[in-house]
């Protein structure tokens, strides 16, 4: 079973690398079939084989000879390892299946926000319906309702921040797929974990936003793979989160 869930999220993580690529620039996620972006070579069935073809090319087109980005096999096993964690964690329940779900939308993410700094709408709504559906099937209708209400809090918290982000800064200081990012974080891990998933975030961001400064380097930092760095980690290790915070709460 654990081998089944690795190689079923190196399959999905090929997918999501077309995803996250192509949904930015508004392309067909369908058509054409996968092609090495320089010279348009249509990739065989041999060429296409996750992370074990970019080994066996060695890291190059077949056809044009130029190198294939890294991000190709770094996601696809990131995802495959992202599936079987979540099997490991959680066996087959549907905790589980939520796990798989933002696992998903986070490959997505890495690949779309770090190379063009978008997170696109159509992942976050599918992965939103997706958890909703789940756990008014798990937890009930009442359930259900909550977790969508802590979403939009956590949604809020962080919009305010925006603002106030903007209005220091004079300057976009988050996206709004980082804004939308927050609801699908809130409403999977409840609203003390969805605040503590807003500094968790913060923290893991500051050593590279600390890095491109001293580069000099300008721009928008890409927040959104923090984000969703620091909802599936919260998620696969909730329980121990919710007992730290709840220590802080009591000292």
């Amino acid at each position: 079973m654990e081998i089944m869930f690795f190689i079923i999220g190196l399959i999905f993580g090929s997918f999501y690398n077309v995803v996250g690529l192509r949904l930015p620039n508004n392309e067909s996620i369908i058509k054409p079939g996968s092609h090495c972006p320089k010279c348009k070579h249509k990739l065989s069935w041999y060429e296409n084989i996750p992370v074990i073809s970019y080994i066996f090319l060695r890291g190059k087109c077949k056809n044009c000879k130029q190198k294939i980005s890294f991000i190709y096999p770094a996601i696809e096993l990131l995802t495959g390892i992202l599936f079987l964690s979540s099997y490991l964690v959680f066996g087959l329940t549907y905790n589980c299946a939520i796990a798989i779900i933002l696992s998903s939308l986070v490959s997505i993410i890495f690949v779309s926000d770090s190379k063009y700094m978008i997170i696109n709408d159509s992942p976050l709504l599918i992965s939103g319906i997706l958890i909703v559906i789940i756990k008014i099937i798990s937890e009930g209708l009442k359930e259900g309702l909550y977790s969508i209400l802590s979403g939009l809090l956590i949604f809020g918290i962080v919009y305010a921040l925006m603002l106030l982000g903007n209005f220091l800064f004079k300057r976009e200081s988050l996206g709004g797929g980082d804004i939308k990012l927050s609801f699908i974080a809130g409403l999977s891990l409840g609203p003390s974990l969805g605040i503590f998933y807003i500094i968790l975030a913060s923290f893991l961001a500051f050593p590279y936003a600390m890095y491109i400064s001293v580069k000099g380097e300008e721009g928008m930092l890409p927040f959104g793979p923090f984000l969703a760095t620091s909802m599936l980690l919260l998620y696969f290790n909730s329980g121990l989160a919710q007992a730290f915070i709840n220590a802080l709460l009591g000292l």
